[in-house]
């Protein structure tokens, strides 16, 4: 018998080779009816607040707000802008915004690399420490933070009320501390993905732990620091809940909590209030687009570090 005859029954036995597993049709179908959905029903109410924005008050009242449009105009804008002042109010947002993001991610970096880089016996508890910040609700605190802010004295060039209440820096000391865990969590998992050779080699050629820090550590996570500044002025700039709770004086409240200006008391003309609410969702969708990239490339990045 030849030796082909006594491995063909061998080779006739193997398995078929697995080929490339080929996706469900109907699954592919399924997630991309999902993932239209979602867009839908995320863009509907934007697309409903430019409808109704775009069209006079008393075409809605007549017509009511789900009609067939009979005039549209763009006045609603131009009233927004000038009646409620939204210059002077997105100048106070711009106060309380660029200040608690900056002061973030400074906080956070540097608390992120000490816990992640610097062998401390305490770093995983005060990393468990930094992360239940975040599941700590803000109404929960509410009274006694607003008591606080009453008793805490602040010299007058700081606040013009000499207390932390009604004051621009009562509302970024507010949203610093409720925004430094998430950021310490984000970067300390960020810096961990570093590869300690390279601290190894750095403290061979005399670096200090500044050094390390600052030219190493830091430019390595420009895009997750990038991402996080996105987040960060997105989330600080549309914060209302502080605004209205701790801040009396309405001159002095960011542009969110302003558009209730253009809420009378008896008749409300929701119209404006569609165009102005339009009109401060502006700045956001800017610094988005401007770091549109780097937010991209600071997710993907993350993701792919584990």
């Amino acid at each position: 018998m030849t030796t082909e005859a006594l491995t063909r029954p061998a080779e006739a036995a193997r398995p078929p080779a697995a080929g490339p597993r080929r996706r469900r049709p109907w699954g592919q179908a399924a997630s991309q009816i999902f993932l239209i959905a979602s867009c839908v029903l995320w863009l509907l109410p934007i697309a409903f607040a430019l409808y109704v924005a775009v069209r006079p008050y008393s075409d809605t009242r007549k017509y009511g707000y789900v009609s067939m449009p009979h005039h549209l105009t763009f006045k609603n804008f131009s009233d927004a802008w000038t009646q409620s002042d939204m210059l002077h109010f997105f100048w106070n947002s711009v106060l309380i915004t660029v200040p608690a993001v900056i002061i973030v991610l400074a906080l956070a970096s540097g608390v992120a690399f000490v816990l992640s880089k610097i062998d401390v016996k305490f770093n995983i508890a005060l990393l468990i420490l930094f992360t239940a910040g975040n599941l700590l609700p803000q109404q929960v605190i509410i009274t006694p933070l607003y008591r606080m802010y009453l008793k805490i004295s602040l010299p007058h060039f700081v606040s013009d009320s000499g207390l932390m209440y009604n004051s621009i820096f009562g509302l970024i000391a507010i949203n610093v501390a409720f925004q430094l865990g998430f950021c310490v969590f984000v970067l300390s998992n960020y810096m961990r993905a570093v590869p300690d050779e390279m601290y190894e080699a750095a403290l061979v050629d005399g670096a200090s732990l500044w050094t390390r820090f600052w030219r190493l550590t830091l430019p390595l996570c420009r895009p997750a620091l990038a991402a996080l500044a996105t987040l960060l002025t997105t989330w600080i700039y549309n914060d209302f809940f502080w605004a209205i709770t701790l801040m009396s004086s309405g001159d002095k409240r960011p542009v969110t909590s302003a558009l209730a200006n253009l809420q009378g008391q008896f008749v409300s003309n929701q119209n404006m209030i569609a165009a102005a609410a339009l009109i401060a969702a502006v700045p956001t969708l800017v610094v988005y687009i401007c770091l549109q990239k780097q937010f991209i490339a600071g997710l993907s990045l993350g993701s792919s570090k584990g």
